[in-house]
């Protein structure tokens, strides 16, 4: 671990690119080489899920190296990139009126970029309460001047509940990049790394441990796979994979553990939430009418990073009590 912590940034960045993509090809490998022949549809519906997440997770790394390559500036476009086809995605499956227009207007056009310049410019405290506060006062006053009553409470609930996750929480990933450790300059990438390679792990652990443990459901209306059980194992997955990356950032392997462990456990709990938001909207993945309303299943990607994102944001700038 020693000779880990002496590497260079270029060859600590060289090395974690053989170890993921390493690992990744393995299992595609893997999975192309298993044949299903004549397994029972149950089986074959859960390796097609799994070569599909396995597609998703190729796309994914490839953006994000992509991103660290182009820099902060680079990859702070890109999560606004993906910010603004997740809120499409969350904001066409759910019902809102032709008064609400003005909302989505601003929403899109304004908040969006607005909160990514904050961002951009590393001005932590304001783009912290930019949404939360000022814009969640304002989008119900664009929404009375429309002069439509209707449902108004339940209408601007759900752009606000848009807005919160798709912009405010996934924008939290990039300002990772700014953060400014004390002797730890320039590294804010790995702590990106970190923070998505975590978020990930923890997520299909969880997913896995939830099929093959089959405890009860916390919700069955919502998941009847969804324990507390599964869900806090896989935080510990998560934990356990945070503190196996200790190296590539400015925490301690105690320190990654538990900021691994939290940022987990909230990102897992935050995908059980739009799970029932789903419900609510009578889909059973954010894909599921791709062909009416180019819906393509990103909030399903994302979910696990836009919630925990802030947490593990806040908790590393309040512990190491990190300033602008």
């Amino acid at each position: 671990m020693h000779d880990l912590l002496q590497l260079s940034t270029g060859h600590q960045i060289g090395l974690l690119f053989v170890i993921v993509f390493g690992v990744l090809a393995g299992l595609t490998t893997w999975a192309t080489l298993r044949s299903l022949g004549d397994a029972p549809p149950e089986i074959q519906l859960r390796h097609d899920r799994f070569v599909r997440e396995l597609r998703a997770m190729w796309i994914g790394l490839v953006t994000f190296w992509l991103a660290w390559l182009s820099g902060p500036i680079g990859a702070t476009l890109l999560f606004g990139v993906f910010s603004f086809l997740a809120l499409r995605e969350f904001i066409t499956l759910m019902h809102t009126r032709r008064s609400d227009h003005r909302s989505l207007i601003f929403a899109f056009f304004i908040v969006l970029p607005i909160q990514y310049v904050l961002v951009g410019g590393q001005h932590f405290d304001l783009f912290s309460v930019f949404i939360p506060v000022y814009v969640f006062f304002v989008i119900p006053v664009i929404s009375a001047l429309a002069g439509d009553p209707g449902r108004f409470l339940e209408r601007n609930a759900k752009i606000q509940w848009g807005i919160m996750v798709c912009v405010f929480g996934l924008s939290h990933a990039p300002a990772l990049l700014l953060l400014d450790f004390p002797g730890h300059a320039g590294r804010g990438a790995f702590l990106l790394f970190f923070y998505v390679l975590v978020a990930i792990v923890a997520y299909f652990a969880q997913e896995t441990l939830s099929q093959r443990l089959r405890r009860r459901p916390v919700a069955r209306a919502i998941s009847r796979s969804f324990s507390l059980q599964a869900w806090a194992l896989g935080a510990a997955v998560g934990g356990v994979t945070g503190g196996l990356l200790f190296w590539i950032t400015p925490f301690k392997l105690p320190q990654a553990i538990l900021i691994a462990t939290i940022a987990a456990a909230a990102g897992n709990i935050g995908e059980f939430v739009m799970r029932a938001l789903k419900k609510d909207a009578g889909v059973a993945w954010w894909g599921n009418r791709a062909s009416v309303t180019g819906a393509v299943g990103l909030l399903d990607r994302i979910a696990p990073l836009a919630f925990g994102a802030p947490v593990f944001f806040h908790s590393v700038r309040w512990y190491f009590k990190l300033t602008p």
